[in-house]
């Protein structure tokens, strides 16, 4: 027991992240970042597919990327311009992002057995 302490102890706190620095331009920044925002709000909560799907169909020229999106998402995260939603479903997780006007009102879809359904008269 007391090794186990002296190990808890010893081991170091995980460092902080610094934060985002984006490298394309303000402007650049404010079109993506717009439009992300305004995707976001008009369909609902997203997962990072189907975002990164509605971009293609808007066709923004900024983002190089998946992976830039995503940066670009975490940006927006820590400047409090989304939110991110942790949804269980059954025993796996999806998370999605949202921004803060948006309700949380979402339809948490578990597979279905048998005995779990109300039975009727």
């Amino acid at each position: 027991m007391f090794a186990t302490a002296i190990r808890y102890l010893a081991t170091k706190p995980k460092p902080k992240m610094k934060p985002i620095e984006l490298n394309t331009p303000p402007e650049q920044t404010q079109t993506i970042t717009r439009t992300i925002f305004d995707i976001l709000k008009e369909h609902g909560p997203l997962t990072i597919a189907e975002t990164w799907e509605r971009v293609q169909e808007v066709g923004l020229r900024g983002l190089s990327s998946k992976r830039h999106m995503k940066i670009v998402l975490r940006w927006m995260r820590e400047r409090q311009k989304l939110r991110l939603i942790c949804n269980h479903v059954g025993s796996q997780k999806q998370f999605l992002y949202t921004t803060w006007f948006t309700k949380a009102n979402i339809n948490q879809v578990k597979p279905g057995n048998a005995s779990s359904r109300p039975k009727l008269p």
